[in-house]
């Protein structure tokens, strides 16, 4: 209908056109007055300048974070017993990708206010999603934060032999959501980082192997306390587990059919096993050598005969 009200009044169409080519010239000359403007290039001039000056105080300050980071996590790293590098790789990869994130995330704050965006609504968005996210990933952040503290707090490390309730074996990866241990069967656990409410650690300090060898109530003790001592002299050069040389306590305890002498030895780290085997193959060659005995259950038969020589 309105075209063919303008078709019927050539007087409409013309001003129509003329009315259209004026707003087309306005907005034309509206956009070369601004391309034009040397104010306006100046104000994006000094806004870049600034811009990349914010990126690279941020890149200098993410480096100069990071060193920091390296020479104390090396520093703590060497005071640990049974020090491993790879525990260093972890902490520092957590604790520079944590720093690289808050520095990138308040340069892009930074940048967005050169431009006159209004930060306000944004912070109150990321505020409502975050408090979203936390009431429905609670395990999630659980996780998380355990494992943040396990790493930071050197609980234990990569290579080291642990205990977490059932499970025990030697600690393969340490990551911000689980755990994962090796166990000397060969299973492999998977813990989650919020389920560790309690570690053994064995691998912090040396360990005590317990080695307990018992002689017949016919042999003399002493003799046999001597020729254990002379034994174990030099079994920390055969044996590179052994820390010290093994002290023979004394009698531990007298059996029904032995005496019991308690040999104690230090160790390294969860060796204690392979030092207690080697200790009790020693022990034996020792004792049978000198004729000492080593008791044994026996069984003793009795036949009794009957007259007329019949059983």
């Amino acid at each position: 209908m309105l075209w063919a009200a303008a078709a019927n009044n050539p007087e409409n169409v013309t001003d129509n056109i003329e009315e259209t080519l004026s707003v087309f010239e306005k907005w034309q000359q509206g956009i070369w007055n601004w391309l034009t403007d040397m104010a306006t290039w100046e104000m994006l001039f000094v806004k870049c300048i600034k811009i990349v000056l914010i990126i690279l105080v941020t890149r200098i300050v993410i480096r100069i974070v990071h060193r920091m980071i390296n020479h104390a996590i090396v520093k703590q790293e060497k005071s640990r017993i049974n020090g491993n590098p790879r525990r260093l790789v972890t902490v520092g990869k957590l604790l520079k990708n944590m720093t690289s994130l808050a520095m990138n995330f308040i340069m892009i704050l930074v940048v967005l206010s050169e431009f006159n965006v209004n930060l306000a609504p944004l912070l109150a968005g990321a505020g409502v999603v975050g408090l979203a996210i936390g009431f429905g990933a609670q395990s999630l952040v659980k996780d998380v934060m355990t494992g943040f503290f396990i790493i930071l707090e050197d609980h234990f490390a990569v290579g080291d032999v642990i205990q977490v309730g059932s499970f025990q074996g030697t600690v393969e990866m340490i990551g911000l959501r689980s755990t994962r241990i090796h166990s000397w069967t060969g299973e492999v656990h998977v813990i989650p980082n919020g389920s560790i409410t309690e570690v053994t650690n064995y691998s912090l300090n040396n360990s005590i192997a317990v080695v307990d060898v018992s002689i017949a109530y016919e042999e003399n003790v002493d003799k046999a306390i001597q020729v254990m001592n002379q034994t174990l002299e030099g079994l920390p050069e055969r044996n590179e587990n052994v820390v010290k040389t093994p002290q023979v306590l004394g009698v531990q305890t007298l059996g029904p059919s032995e005496v019991t002498i308690r040999v104690i030895a230090e160790c390294r780290p969860f060796t204690q096993s392979g030092v207690v085997r080697e200790i009790n193959a020693e022990m034996k060659r020792a004792l049978e050598q000198e004729g000492i005995e080593i008791p044994y259950p026996r069984l003793v038969t009795y036949q009794r005969t009957e007259q007329g020589g019949s059983y």
